[in-house]
This record gives structure tokens, sequence and C-alpha cells, in this order.
């Protein structure tokens, strides 16, 4: 991967497109199906020799961490890919903890339905997005995707299956799942909220040319969901540079003709700087970032016209992209290349973090002049007030590993790409400058890719005294990894 440079981000007025390909369905796997697939998992769990790794067996990843090596052995996840069952008049569906976003969109759409959250890339599953936490435009008015959780049953270290609920036995395991990273154990079933649809989303996308004005938007949209006196249901971001961002506003439409198709030659993030006005079906919007890992596929020049046309668009997707960063990983092919050439070494800078909205212009102007990474994607968040874990006083924090803030609006501020290593540094350098910064600003940031804290820094950040007391009850003999050895040791 690396950063795109503003000389790539010229955006032609494309025409709308009525191309737009209608999606695949996933039906549901069914109860007893499910029960078996449990049962499987339970058996693998208990037969894996208590000195060796523990690890899911899946297919891709969406998680940005190089694993130590060493002895792992895979939990039997074949058949917890499924959507279990949808329930259309309570608006709730059963879902596996290994089912994709994909599957998932695919399965309740149909119904006119969508989870509350869908994270923007199509491999990240509901398991992984309430245990590593997840993100999208819903999200000023919905939260994550953990709080339109209503129970969920988990395979923990001691080898039994619980249901955790707001309230209940496993109360405390249902507020500290999140952001535990199966270190604390793995979502076999979630039974989550559905809201409804209509066919389109209409999209404006608004130009700021200061991050002031821009943040002041943010902050009357999340505080009266209206912009201009016009209803919002979507709201994230892109600043290409200090005087030249933007706000993609989307309101559900019944438009159903001359609609944007982003699946081929046309890439969306262009579009956000070239269009006023945009429409896409529920579908292609839910999508919309997925066919060019936002705007990351440059990196393997995906984005220039002839390979464009020559790639076929089925394996223009992110899990693709992602195995290529995998192999990049394995072998250094494009640094041995980068270093036969004269450059120099680059550190990868994948990082999502969050800050107050009131900090969000000045800690981009901060990460304009020091980190120096363009474009950057903002995507504004707020804890539920209607949240399943019951009314929340101001400033409560009811998740208890990740430091969210009831009555609080966050701005996620996410970047992804490479910069050169200057000479003298060495690389983790910036990734460390921007966790400083991050404290700085009242922030905090996901964990999902490298993170360089101490441990004890680390512990009192992510709930550290909460955690002893669930590890000590759910995995009592360690047998999963601690969640500092996971994501800052990367074992």
């Amino acid at each position: 991967m690396t950063d795109v440079h503003s000389e790539d981000l010229v955006a032609p007025h494309y025409p709308v497109s009525t191309s737009s390909v209608p999606p695949a369905v996933s039906h549901p796997v069914g109860e007893l199906a499910h029960r078996q697939a449990v049962e499987r998992l339970v058996a693998s769990y208990r037969a894996i020799p208590s000195s060796s790794t523990v690890r899911l067996a899946k297919e891709t990843s969406n998680l940005f961490r190089v694993r130590s090596e060493g002895p792992v052995v895979g939990l039997d996840v074949s058949g917890l890919r499924g959507v279990v069952s949808i329930d259309p008049v309570n608006r709730t569906a059963d879902v596996q903890g290994m089912c994709t976003y994909e599957d998932l969109v695919a399965a309740t759409l149909p119904h006119g339905l969508m989870p509350f959250v869908v994270p923007q890339l199509k491999t990240i599953t509901l398991g992984g997005a309430v245990t590593g936490l997840g993100i999208e435009s819903t999200s000023f008015r919905n939260g994550l995707p953990h709080e339109s959780v209503l129970e969920l049953d988990i395979l923990v270290g001691t080898g039994e299956v619980v249901t955790a609920r707001p309230t209940g036995e496993h109360a405390d395991l249902f507020r500290g799942f999140p952001n535990s990273y199966g270190s604390l154990g793995y979502a076999t079933r979630l039974r989550i909220e559905l809201e409804p649809t209509k066919p389109a989303v209409a999209l404006r996308h608004v130009h700021f040319p200061n991050l002031d004005q821009l943040q002041q938007a943010l902050e009357t949209i999340v505080a009266t969901g209206e912009y201009n006196g016009e209803p919002i249901d979507f709201l994230d971001g892109v600043v290409f540079a200090e005087d030249d961002s933007y706000l993609t506003l989307g309101q559900w439409s019944d438009h159903r003709h001359d609609l944007s198709d982003y699946t081929g030659r046309k890439i969306f993030y262009r579009s956000v700087r070239g269009l006023g006005s945009d429409a896409l079906t529920v579908h292609d919007y839910l999508w919309r970032w997925d066919p060019d890992w936002f705007w990351c596929s440059g990196a393997f020049l995906a984005q220039n016209p002839v390979v464009r046309a020559l790639w076929p668009a089925r394996y223009r997707r992110s899990d693709v992209y992602h195995r290529i960063v995998g192999l990049e990983n394995r072998y250094g092919v494009m640094a041995k290349i980068d270093a036969w050439r004269g450059k120099p070494a680059r550190e990868r800078v994948i990082q999502d973090v969050e800050v107050p909205v009131n900090r969000t212009a000045d800690f981009m102007r901060w990460f304009i002049r020091e980190v120096r990474m363009s474009p950057v994607w903002l995507c504004p968040l707020r804890l539920r007030d209607d949240s399943p874990v019951g009314p929340l006083s101001a400033g409560e924090q009811p998740w208890s590993l990740y430091p969210l803030k009831a009555g609080t609006t966050y701005v996620n501020v996410g970047f992804w790409g490479t910069v050169p290593i200057e000479p003298g540094r060495a690389d983790g350098d910036v990734n460390r400058k921007v966790e400083e910064a991050v404290d700085s600003f009242d922030g905090h940031k996901s964990l999902y890719s490298s993170a360089f804290y101490d441990e004890e820094t680390f512990w009192a950040k992510y709930g550290g005294a909460a955690y002893r007391g669930l590890k000590d009850r759910y995995d009592p003999q360690g047998r999963l990894t601690d969640l500092y050895s996971k994501v800052v040791r990367s074992r």
C-alpha cells in the first residue's frame, strides 16, 4: 500500500449509469445446521493441546498486524459463516459469528432491512466487527456495531458456550466483549437489530475550504440530524488538503433511475471531489468503498485506466488487495525494488483514531503538517441514546474495554498508506508519533493495526481492571492470547 498523492486525485465529472447489477441473495442456514456447527467448533477447541496457540481458521482478514511465528491450531469455524434466521416483523436477525457483512446484507436487503451499521469492507465479519469494533456513515446516529447486538453466544476460554445479554449472569461479558479481539472468546451467534431501507441513497458532496467550517458542520449535523433544513441519514467525509475537504451527506430515497455504478471503471472517492450530487442503490452505497479499498487500490495500479480495463471486476475487492499486501509482507518484492532503485524504506501507517469532534480541525492540521498523507477519511460517531444496555448518563463509559463516553461526539479519522522513513529515523516512529498526538487531542485509537504502547499505558487506556476480572472468569487458564499480547506483541 502507498499514500495517494494529490496529482492522482483529479476527478472528472462522471455521467451517471443505469448498469447496476442486482445483488446476490444469501439464504439462512437454519437452527439445526447452526447447532451442529457449534458442536464441531467446541469439539475442535477441546481437542487443542493447552500448549498451542488458539486462532480462528479464517480464509480472510482485515487486520494489519504481522503475527509472530509459532505453533498455531485453527478452530473449526467452517459452519459458522451464515445467517441463522431473520425476523422481519421484529426487525432482528440471528447471525453466525463468521458471517461476512457481504453475506449478511445479501440476506437482509430482500426483506427491506439492513444492519444498523455496515462496515465499509465486504469481508469484515459480524463477530469481528463486534469484538474488534467497526464504523460507518450511520454511526453518528446508530453508534458502533456492538450497540445493536441484543444478545450473543460466545465460546469462552473454559470451552463453554455462554449467552451474554445486557442484563443477567453474563452482563459483564456483554459489556466487555467489544474491543477484546478474541482474547475472551469467539462469538458463535449474535442477535442484532435491523433497520428498514429504501431502494436508494441520494448523496450530496459538500465542499469546505477550511477545516473549522468542516468541524462546525459535523457538530451541527450530529446534533440536529439535519443540514440546511434537510434530514441526513448517512454522514462521512474526505480530507484531501487543509483547504479542500468534503462531507458526503446521504438521504434515503425512492429514486430508482439514473443511478451511479462504481463497480466498473469509475472510482467512488474521485466522485466525492468531482460531483455535487449522486445517487446509488442501497446495495451499491453500502459497498461504495470496497472496489477500491477506499483509495488504496492505486498502490496496485488498479486505478490506472489500462490496468483497470484488464483487471476483472470480481477481483477488484478489498480482500484481494489485502492478500496482495500479505504477499508483500512475506516476500518484500516492492521493498527490494525500491531499495534497488535507491529509494528510502517506507513505514506503513494504517490507523483509525477517534478524537472529540471539537478537536477535529486541530488534529487534522497537525496530521497534515506532521504526517503528510492524503486523502484521509472522516466518520463521526456517537453512542446510541437507546442502546440495549439502557439509558446512559452523560460521561458514562458503558463498554468496558473501549473509552467512548455517552453524550460525546467523536470523529473517526482513518488514514492508510506508507511514508518514507527519514534519515536518522526508524520504522514505527511515525506510528508512535501518531499515538502520542492522539493522546494530546483527548482521543484514542482502534487496535486492528500495529500498536506501540507499553503495557502499563495500554491497560490504563483499554480497561485493564475490568479486563483482568473478565479474563479470570472466562479464561482462567489463559488458553486464549491476552489482549496486549495480541494487539501490541502480535502473538
